[in-house]
């Protein structure tokens, strides 16, 4: 079973969660596509790191997301992010040998999350942002910063048991 970010939700509105996540540790790479960033990510948690440990896999698997029916959209730079089991702390957690995986502490936050299942298509991914966004401007809630897909499931999982998410930070 994979270790999976844990959260508390702090309210329901419809089908979204209002959660509070704690502290996190993050191994990151920015300005990469999907397939190059999940490779480099992939690899340090292999052992490709200065200890040579092996790191277990967990959940969710975080990418920055934009709306691509608004390009152009300014915002920070494009990432992909593997959450750090929750055993490591930044003193114990393996330090990368390729400079283009970074380590990160998250701050505790509160975020707005909506699931959907099934594969996460640019459409999907697109029509569940303007929901999340439009839920969190009903409910008068303050968004911080730009929306990102949290993929529950290994690359090779079939469509049907797929977990998705997309995430905003609220204020």
């Amino acid at each position: 079973m994979v270790e999976k970010a844990p959260y508390k939700v702090i309210r329901k509105i419809n089908n979204i969660e209002i959660r509070e996540y704690p502290k996190l540790i993050y191994a990151k790479v920015e300005n990469n596509d999907d397939d190059n960033a999940f490779g480099l990510l992939f690899n340090y948690i292999s052992g490709n790191n200065i200890s040579q440990k092996k790191i277990p896999m967990t959940a969710p698997v975080i990418t920055s997301e934009k709306i691509h029916m608004t390009a152009p959209v300014i915002s920070n730079k494009d990432y992909m992010a593997f959450v750090m089991p929750s055993s490591y702390d930044k003193s114990t957690i393996p330090k990368p040998r390729n400079q283009k995986v970074k380590i990160e502490i998250q701050p505790i936050k509160t975020i707005a999350a909506l699931r959907f299942s099934g594969y996460a298509t640019t459409k999907k991914i697109d029509e569940n942002i303007k929901q999340l966004k439009n839920t969190i401007k009903k409910h008068k809630l303050k968004a911080k910063g730009d929306p990102f897909l949290m993929r529950y499931n290994s690359p090779f999982a079939p469509g049907f048991i797929r977990k998705n998410e997309i995430g905003i930070e609220l204020i």
